[in-house]
This record gives C-alpha cells, sequence and structure tokens, in this order.
C-alpha cells in the first residue's frame, strides 16, 4: 500500500500495522499467533521496504526481549500477538517497565485461560491494567471500538510510549482484528524522530549510558520504584472516555471496545422503548476513567457493566463508584459475543429493579 491520505476499507490488524508504519515504527519482532497474524504478515511486507526491519523471532519470548534490545539502543519498535503469547512476553515487559524503555505492544484477545480458542473475548483485562509482569510495573492501555480506532490509537501509543518512556498496549480483539471498516489516516509521512539521549547508540565520547533494571540494594531499588509510582500517578491525566446519551440517563452501562458498539446499539433501542439510558466507554483502560464513573454515580440509579469475560473491568467500576450507585455485571465468556437484545433485556431488568425500590 503507498503512503497516501485517502479513506481505505481495511481489516482490522492491517490497521493496526500501516497506523504503526506511519506513526515511524522501524523494527518489529513478533511470532505468528491467531487472531493477530495479519499485523505481522503486514510488517513482513511492508516495513522493510518502507526503511524498516521486519523479523519473525523463534517465539514470543525472544520476540519481547529483541523489543527491549531495539528500544534500548532508541528505536521506535513494537511487537503484537494474542493472550497466549502476552503470558510469554510477562518477563520482558517486566524488564521493559523496569528498564523505562519505549515500547507498543498490540493484543489482539481471544479466548481463554490456556490455549482456549481463537474467538474474541476480553479476558486478558487484568493481565493487562494491573501488571505489566513481575514488581508493581504498569503500563498504559488503550482500547479502540472501531478500526478507526485502532489506527488512531495505535499512532497515540508510540506517543505516550516516549513520553512517558513506558510500554504502551492497544488491547483488543479477534473480531475488531478481523473485521473491515474504512480508515483514514492521520499522517501521510512518518515523524522525524532522533534516537533519545538516554539511548544506547554507541555513539562515542559522550557519557556512559547504562540501561537496566537490577538495583541490588533495596534501598537503592525502592528509590526506583517510588520514582516509576510517581510516572504513574502522571499518566493519570492521559484518562479518555466516551460519555453517550449520558445528559438525562438513570441507567449507565460500562462497556469497552467492541461490546461498547454492542451496548451503543442496545442503548439506542432501549432509548426508543423509552428508557433513559446511556454508555459509559473508557477508552484508556489504564488509567481507567475513575472520575467519570464518581460523577456518574451521583446521577444515575444503577450501571450495568458489560465484558466478554467473567467480569474484570467490573471490579474497577464498583471502586470507582464506592457503592454510591449499585452495580450490575453481565459477560459472556470462551468467545461468546453478547447481542443487542441480550443488553436491552438486562437494560430493561435494571430499569425495573430500579423503579421497583
Amino acid at each position: 500500500m503507498e503512503t497516501t491520505a485517502e479513506r481505505v476499507l481495511m481489516k482490522g490488524n492491517e490497521a493496526i500495522a500501516e497506523a504503526a508504519i506511519r506513526a515511524g515504527v522501524r523494527a518489529y519482532f513478533g511470532y505468528p499467533i491467531t487472531p493477530q497474524s495479519e499485523i505481522a504478515e503486514y510488517m513482513a511486507r511492508e516495513l522493510p521496504r518502507r526503511g524498516g526491519v521486519f523479523l519473525q523471532a523463534e517465539s514470543e519470548v525472544a520476540a519481547i526481549n529483541m523489543v527491549y534490545g531495539a528500544a534500548g539502543a532508541g528505536a521506535r519498535v513494537m511487537t503484537s500477538t494474542s493472550s497466549p503469547g502476552i503470558s510469554l512476553m510477562q518477563e520482558g515487559l517486566s524488564y521493559l517497565v523496569g528498564s523505562e524503555l519505549p515500547c507498543v505492544i498490540i493484543n489482539v484477545m481471544r479466548g481463554g485461560p490456556g490455549l482456549g480458542n481463537i474467538a474474541p473475548s476480553q479476558a486478558d483485562y487484568f493481565q493487562a491494567t494491573k501488571s505489566a509482569g513481575h514488581g508493581d510495573g504498569r503500563n498504559l492501555v488503550l482500547a479502540p471500538a472501531t478500526i478507526q480506532e485502532a489506527a488512531d490509537l495505535t499512532a497515540l501509543a508510540f506517543e505516550l510510549a516516549d513520553r512517558y518512556r513506558n510500554p504502551v498496549m492497544v488491547l483488543t480483539d479477534g473480531i475488531t482484528g478481523q473485521m473491515m471498516e474504512p480508515v483514514t489516516f492521520r499522517a501521510d509521512t512518518p515523524p522525524a524522530r532522533e534516537p533519545p539521549p538516554w539511548a544506547t547508540t554507541g555513539a562515542g565520547e559522550g557519557p556512559v549510558r547504562l540501561i537496566n533494571s537490577i538495583y541490588l540494594e533495596p534501598e537503592a531499588l525502592e528509590h526506583h520504584n517510588r520514582r516509576l509510582v510517581e510516572k504513574y500517578r502522571r499518566m493519570q491525566s492521559e484518562v479518555r472516555y466516551e460519555a453517550y446519551r449520558m445528559e438525562d440517563a438513570t441507567v449507565a452501562v460500562a462497556a469497552y471496545g467492541l461490546v461498547a458498539r454492542i451496548a451503543r446499539t442496545a442503548v439506542d433501542r432501549a432509548r426508543a422503548r423509552g428508557l433513559r439510558v446511556g454508555l459509559l466507554r473508557p477508552i484508556t483502560v489504564y488509567p481507567f476513567p475513575s472520575a467519570a464513573f464518581a460523577e456518574a454515580a451521583g446521577r444515575v440509579a444503577a450501571i450495568l457493566t458489560v465484558e466478554m469475560s467473567a467480569g474484570q473491568m467490573v471490579e474497577d467500576v464498583r471502586l470507582a463508584v464506592a457503592g454510591r450507585t449499585p452495580v450490575r455485571f453481565y459477560g459472556r465468556l470462551g468467545g461468546a459475543i453478547p447481542t443487542p437484545p441480550e443488553l436491552v433485556a438486562q437494560i430493561e431488568a435494571l430499569a425495573a429493579e430500579v423503579s421497583a425500590r
């Protein structure tokens, strides 16, 4: 594909790859796994002829450590995988966080646990938002709901990774990766980017540049970790969310990613039946838009959280509202996808419960 600004019809995985190239990625390391393999295929075809390096690693463990090496040398670098692959990358992710190295990781989630299946899921929420591997680490995590947003958030992910010297994850799913929609890319040419001043470029006679995550003295590691915690606090300024038809809502639906699209349709159908319903959609799932949910809790009579999991984000919703309004949960598991009629029925049941109090 030529690097033009025209609107094109693309599969989600391909749009993510193209957006990354236009954002200036110059090194990709990965290992095939369904349902994300189109990202690697696209990178294998496009990245070398557009000035970058593609390398299929022998495993996900090797891939994330190649990301570590390229990031340490100052390259704009990424990898992509699906749920079991992220599990294999956890040690490397922790090293990247500990060494403060910017990179982008795409997780196209599939059903689990274990090998599970290749159907779409949101069951990696805890893994993505609560820890970047072992040891108190955190990733910024972005959750697109459309193909356009997947492209836009992939480009944003590189900016945020550089801004905070931290891995950033784009958390999506098998349906979003496989379906096709029109996409307009926001940049025709990659931005110029010099290697950052801390990079181990091997350039000569300047000060020694050391990248590592080992601090043998407890006091030194505590100081390092407290500095990282302060960085995570600053990341709170990156909170993004969408409020849809929330102005007069008495019931709110909380959903992210693909499920938020289904919930949006359900909200419109419930509105057509006379119910005052709105949608709160986290775009950053870490940091979580807790303030938006806390504010909504003062206005709505109940919140329905919908996920393709056994209930993970619902814990963040409950923490945010702090008991000020009831929070109910509806989830589908193992790759099953909730339908608009299912969600309308859940909304109607919750609205009836609220009105009966």
